[in-house]
């Protein structure tokens, strides 16, 4: 998940906000894992890592997320990250700010 903010007018180009299984996987990316892993090694590695579960940088440590997958071991960067799309979306719904916040997060900007 990524949500390119709004212009601010000037000729650069936004850097897109990465939240959710597209934060891990740039954490993934920097980190020093190899698969196939074990929930333990993930969490070993990048469990102390807050990671933004919705575009208004609300966060979550991923020890967290990975304690609702039930499966103990990875063969790929991509199955961890399936595994973990089911928890960062059931967590984002669980902990939204009202209907309000929903809305808003809906919106490009």
């Amino acid at each position: 998940m990524g949500v390119r903010p709004p212009s601010s007018g000037d000729d650069d180009e936004p850097e897109s906000v990465e939240f959710g299984i597209a934060a891990v996987d740039a954490r993934l990316k920097d980190a020093e894992l190899s698969f196939p892993a074990t929930k333990d090694d993930v969490a070993a590695e990048l469990g102390h890592e807050r990671i933004p579960y919705n575009v208004h940088g609300n966060d979550v440590a991923l020890r967290e997320m990975l304690a609702e997958v039930d499966v103990e071991e990875f063969r790929s960067r991509q199955e961890l990250l399936n595994e973990l799309h089911g928890p960062f979306e059931e967590y984002r719904r669980n902990n939204s700010n009202g209907v309000f916040q929903q809305v808003r997060s809906m919106l490009p900007f």
